[in-house]
């Protein structure tokens, strides 16, 4: 019976449940990552894989010419992040942002999408 209940055991000890070094990563953005979207957006929304401590979790966005045009002040809801943006014009959108999970976990990255043809 010991030796059924190692067995049974072992590979929750080796693999674990997956939980442990859970971090929230970037699963979706609005606008897509890398896409092209026809108007510069409002708004910029980006859902992860886990909830954010919003006091330590925060995103810029700068337009073709390297000017900020996120208004400050990221809105987190859940695993969701949002923030207001100026008109910027045509071309690449830089986004960069950082999050802390509530596993008090940081993660970070960046991405680009263009604004006209």
């Amino acid at each position: 019976m010991r030796l059924f209940t190692l067995i049974a055991i072992l590979p929750l000890i080796v693999f674990g449940n997956g939980n442990a070094a859970a971090h929230a990563f970037l699963e979706r953005a609005s606008p897509r990552v890398g896409s092209t979207v026809s108007a510069a957006p409002r708004e910029l929304t980006l859902s992860f894989t886990q909830k954010l401590e919003s006091a330590f979790s925060g995103v810029m966005v700068t337009n073709a010419a390297g000017q900020r045009i996120d208004t400050g002040g990221a809105r987190v809801n859940g695993n969701v992040m949002s923030v207001t943006l100026r008109p910027g014009g045509t071309g690449t959108y830089r986004v960069n942002w950082k999050v802390l999970s509530v596993d008090t976990h940081t993660t970070e990255g960046n991405f680009t999408f263009r604004v006209g043809q």
